[in-house]
């Protein structure tokens, strides 16, 4: 039995598939160009030979044109991004790894952490993101007996570490006497 041949990749193909994937998904144009370089090797089967040499050059003005478009938007995508991970109860440390492993730039990054600082009426820090996500997982106070509470505070410790945020938030959170001494916390 004959191998399979490989599919034919040309910008219309491309244009296809980034379309799909921007219907579904929200992307930067560096995590689209990414998607796009998966399927051309996929589809030449993992071959440098049969990709097409200037399908680097079609993803390219392809991601052009869906800028141009404004179907593809950075900074719009570092915004909404920000926006979903901070109210998820991420780390500002995280939210910046976060938009980097998809190609979002540093300034891209602090400009959306800015208009989130402005648009919010409470402080934008850690210490809110950490008690959504230490609320949403019942850690620390936020555990309904007392007893397991003490036997996990180093695993909630962690878990919240873990998760990027600074030895001083951690314990601020998890030494709280109870869930209104959490909600009354503040940034000193």
């Amino acid at each position: 039995m004959a191998a399979p041949r490989p599919k034919k990749v040309d910008p219309a193909y491309l244009e296809r598939a980034a379309l799909y994937y921007l219907e579904r998904y929200a992307s930067s144009s560096a995590n689209l160009r990414r998607v796009l370089m998966r399927k051309v090797q996929k589809r030449s089967f993992g071959s440098e030979d049969g990709a097409p040499p200037e399908a680097a050059a079609w993803i390219d003005a392809l991601i052009e044109k869906l800028t141009r478009l404004k179907l593809l938007d950075d900074a719009a995508y570092a915004e909404g991004r920000t926006r979903r991970l901070y109210a998820e109860g991420k780390s500002l440390g995280r939210i910046k790894q976060t938009l980097a492993a998809k190609g979002i730039r540093s300034e891209a990054a602090e400009a959306a952490l800015d208009n989130l600082r402005e648009e919010s009426a409470e402080p934008v820090s850690d210490l809110p993101a950490a008690i959504a996500y230490a609320r949403r997982r019942r850690l620390g106070p936020f555990r309904t007996d007392a007893e397991t509470r003490r036997e996990m505070r180093q695993k909630d410790m962690a878990a919240l570490a873990r998760r990027g945020f600074a030895s001083d938030v951690v314990r601020r959170i998890i030494n709280a006497a109870s869930i209104a001494d959490v909600e009354s916390l503040s940034d000193d």
